[in-house]
């Protein structure tokens, strides 16, 4: 068996391994949201939405795109919608 470096995947999953950042990642893989938009589906401050979009977008997670006043976020790491797919399976 060949071994394998695994240090970008765990980072990843560390960074995802938070409820708040997993809902914000399910409300953004619907379509790209502002920070008002996602702490309206969410119903959490928006001081708290815009720290986990920070770590998110550190991470190379998200990104802005700021469209006047507004900044609107998206995922940009395709393997997101993957993993939050995963983890909305049901189990049997």
């Amino acid at each position: 068996m060949e071994l394998r470096d695994f240090a970008k995947e765990a980072d990843l999953l560390k960074t995802l391994g938070h409820p708040i950042r997993l809902n914000i990642l399910n409300v953004l893989l619907g379509e790209d949201a502002c920070v008002k938009n996602i702490w309206g589906c969410l119903e959490i401050p928006q001081a708290t939405v815009s720290q986990h979009l920070a770590i998110l977008k550190s991470k190379g997670i998200v990104m802005a795109q700021r469209e006047g006043v507004m900044v609107r976020y998206s995922v940009t790491d395709p393997r997101v919608r993957r993993i939050i797919e995963a983890l909305k399976e049901e189990d049997h």
